[in-house]
């Protein structure tokens, strides 16, 4: 499997591309803000086509190159209904009080085609499976993807904003909520093989053997207590 990824601009947000190999098609995960650029370079580099658009929530930094992206190559955007509107309307999505500025001009809104991702779906795309789990905490509207293990490589997890190297996503934005989040990384994370590969939406590749190790919230959420441990949290 070829997985590509790099930092999009101003959030640092991770964009990854995936594809079987390369010269084959492949599918764009979270193209965010000037991530336009970026997804052209690695589609010459790598000579790949994009079938799709799957997006782990509805946050700007997250979103923003949905539009652009979409429209060069005729492919649709999947995203969980509870976060379809934050693309026609990021504002809201942050708690911002309309006409404030965002990072300057944005191509907010919807590509031309839109499908929504549900809890448990098997998507089957250029030729890869990925399993969607819906995972609110961070969002209403959070989804992880994961590939399957087989017997050359781990399972990968996309975490988008759940996880993250030594933390997790921030709670305090709207639709945040910090006993869903533990609750997502219960039902979610937890049940996970430690050898699976965490490449989540912002920061560096980690694994689950290391989160379970290290990380103070899935420390917590495995011992059975559930409380906040009042770690930093990441994320927009």
């Amino acid at each position: 499997m070829l997985i590509a990824g790099f930092p999009a601009r101003a959030w640092g947000t991770n964009c990854y591309v995936v594809a079987p190999a390369a010269g084959e098609e492949c599918v764009i995960i979270d193209p965010g803000h000037q991530a336009a650029q970026g997804v052209e370079e690695t589609l010459r580099k790598h000579r790949l086509k994009p079938v799709a658009v799957v997006l782990t929530h509805g946050h700007i930094d997250h979103v923003a190159s949905v539009v652009p992206v979409c429209g060069a190559h005729d492919v649709p955007a999947w995203i969980h209904p509870a976060d379809r509107y934050m693309m026609s309307d990021p504002e809201k999505a942050l708690g911002r009080s309309i006409g404030m500025p965002l990072m300057g001009e944005l191509t907010v809104g919807e590509p031309d085609a839109v499908h929504e991702l549900t809890d448990g779906a098997e998507l089957k795309l250029a030729g890869m499976d990925f399993s969607v789990a819906h995972a609110p905490g961070h969002t209403k509207g959070s989804v992880t993807f994961r590939t399957p293990e087989t017997s050359e490589i781990p399972s990968v997890f996309f975490s988008g904003d759940l996880l993250f190297a030594g933390s997790i996503g921030r709670t305090d934005l709207p639709g945040g909520d910090m006993a869903e989040m533990l609750e997502s990384l219960t039902r979610v994370v937890l049940p996970l093989d430690n050898s699976t590969v965490v490449l989540s939406g912002h920061g560096p590749q980690t694994t689950i053997g290391q989160e379970r190790a290290t990380n103070p919230y899935l420390r917590q959420v495995a011992s059975g207590l559930g409380s906040d441990p009042q770690a930093p949290r990441r994320g927009m």
